[in-house]
């Protein structure tokens, strides 16, 4: 959190200076943080958590272009009778008001 600040507080302080000499510092601040965090407990086992998510990705079996477009059109029309049926319980609960107030 501190080389957060310190990348803010360093940004503003060397506005005049090149841009990018300015995102060169803060590159190296964000290298400077994980690398420090590397060095915890706690980093150390969000990099081991971050390696074993990478390797299930690559196991998941993504659909075919046809299987999404199957499953979108599926999601649309049932989008579609929902929303029809909500319009009649909308639209019946509207006349049933009106004929009670009047």
């Amino acid at each position: 959190m501190a080389f957060i600040g310190l990348g803010v507080f360093g940004n503003w302080y060397y506005q005049d200076e090149s841009l990018l000499f300015r995102i060169l510092g803060l590159i190296g601040a964000a290298i400077a943080t994980v690398g420090i965090a590397l060095q915890t407990e706690r980093g150390r086992a969000t990099w081991s958590l971050l390696k074993e998510s990478r390797s299930e990705i690559r196991r998941v079996v993504w659909p075919t272009r046809q299987e999404t477009l199957q499953t979108t059109m599926i999601v649309m029309v049932l989008i579609l009778v929902f929303a029809f049926i909500l319009w009649l319980l909308d639209s019946g609960l509207s006349w049933v008001v009106s004929t009670v107030i009047g």
